[in-house]
């Protein structure tokens, strides 16, 4: 059975929101799109590049499909971002949408109605499937617990505003770390997780309960 990737890019307070550029999600009155770029390093790009590998198939969220979709088909797939270019626009791709629409993009798919059981089919279908930004789309699926891993690239600013990486989708769940932190020369800061069973327990801190 394949896997369900999620990867994020953070600020330390938790917005998500266009982290590539003022063009991302220009009518939101977000005022710091592209704040990810001044932070983006030579660690973050060999990390990010490293960690495409072996993916499959794309799953998007619709904002960032349409993002995806004006921008990488017209890239020079051997251009500096060749390799991404060439790996997006091949891979297959599906899209999450409540709204019947065109999908111009080639080799994408518009996921059924039922949502949830369309991701679940994916897993039978592909070994390694990313789900990049598409915050939206995130909520429902950290509701559903339908993902497998959880890449989280901690940025050291403070923004105060923006949509944020847990917005109104969580639910109780337990993530285990499955690789050393990373850590780049500009603040940033890979996590990434595994989902595993359960819900957190809980305890009592007390000096009493501790020494019992």
């Amino acid at each position: 059975m394949g896997l369900i990737y999620i990867d994020l890019f953070t600020t330390l307070d938790g917005v998500a929101q266009a982290p590539g550029g003022p063009d991302e999600d220009p009518d939101s009155g977000f005022k710091f799109g592209g704040w990810q770029a001044p932070l983006w390093d030579e660690v973050v790009d060999e990390q990010v590049n490293s960690g495409m590998a072996g993916m499959d198939a794309l799953l998007l969220g619709r904002r960032t499909y349409d993002i995806f979709a004006a921008y990488w088909p017209r890239q020079q797939e051997e251009g500096a971002d060749g390799n991404i270019a060439r790996l997006f626009n091949h891979l297959p791709k599906y899209v999450a949408s409540r709204q019947p629409r065109t999908l111009e993009w080639a080799n994408s798919t518009l996921l059924g109605p039922d949502t949830a059981g369309a991701v679940r089919a994916l897993r039978d279908r592909h070994t390694n499937v990313h789900v990049i930004g598409s915050l939206d789309f995130v909520q429902t699926l950290l509701a559903e617990r339908l993902f497998d891993r959880l890449t989280l690239w901690v940025y050291p600013i403070l923004l105060g505003s923006g949509k944020k990486v847990f917005a109104g989708g969580v639910v109780p769940t337990n993530l285990r770390l499955i690789e050393p932190v990373v850590a780049t020369p500009k603040g940033a800061v890979m996590q990434r997780y595994a989902l595993v069973d359960g819900t957190p327990g809980v305890g009592d801190m007390s000096a009493g309960a501790q020494e019992g």
